[in-house]
């Protein structure tokens, strides 16, 4: 795992900003697994990538776990903050196919959901992912009512063999008491708490280069101990 350390914050940040967020995602994942080439974290399980971003975030910003997410039926927003030991138990094999009916199944990648990102149609977009999960795709039932039903299957078996391909929350809305689940994007999570990190980095660079006429690697290469010790004198 590479150290988020403040002056690779900016470059990662720099790199990723314009970024679609599966994208922004690989480029983390291929932080917390440095001596893996790109192309095979596109085709390695979510699972696994997930698994790999809550390391990255542990590693830099805590254990605890902070979103937001708007209840579906009144919209007031909720803050959801929990330790990461809450989390399921992660696959002991991430790469083991699931089987259903006699049909072998990958499990979802990153370039999956690349083929599928265009598609603004929920239940096809699923059907694309299903069929590019399958192993031998010409030995699927043909008929309609029987696909639909090994998709449902399969759906199931999914989530029961690898919850961390598509984390999910169940939540109560503290003001409506609607209850709910909610994606855990980790991708997006650890990237917004980047985000907020090099906002603040920004912030002590122009300062202290206002003030010091410092340059921005002589900025970043003081610890933050000490940093924050002159910004607490430039600011009074």
């Amino acid at each position: 795992m590479i150290a988020l350390t403040p002056d690779r914050l900016l470059t990662v940040w720099e790199h990723g900003a314009r970024c679609h967020p599966i994208d922004r995602a690989l480029l983390l994942f291929a932080l917390a697994e440095p001596k893996t080439p790109p192309q095979p974290l596109a085709d390695a399980p979510l699972s696994r990538r997930n698994a790999a971003l809550l390391e990255l975030y542990r590693a830099r910003f805590g254990d605890r776990l902070s979103a937001w997410v708007d209840c579906a039926a009144c919209g007031a927003r909720m803050e959801l903050e929990f330790p990461a030991h809450l989390l399921p138990p992660a696959p002991e094999d991430f790469a083991a196919p699931v089987e259903v009916a006699g049909h072998r199944f990958h499990r979802p990648t990153s370039r999956h959901l690349a083929g599928i990102a265009g598609c603004s149609d929920p239940e096809a977009a699923a059907r694309r992912l299903f069929l590019a999960c399958a192993e031998l795709p010409d030995t699927l039932p043909q008929d309609e009512p029987a696909l639909t039903e090994l998709i449902d299957a399969v759906d199931a078996a999914m989530d029961d063999a690898d919850p961390w391909a598509d984390l999910l929350l169940a939540i109560r809305c503290p003001a409506c008491g609607h209850e709910d689940t909610a994606a855990l994007d980790l991708g997006e999570l650890l990237w917004e708490e980047i985000e907020c990190l090099v906002r603040r980095l920004l912030d002590d660079v122009h300062t202290l280069a206002l003030a010091y006429g410092w340059n921005e690697r002589e900025i970043l290469a003081v610890s933050e101990t000490r940093r924050a010790a002159y910004l607490a004198r430039v600011q009074g």
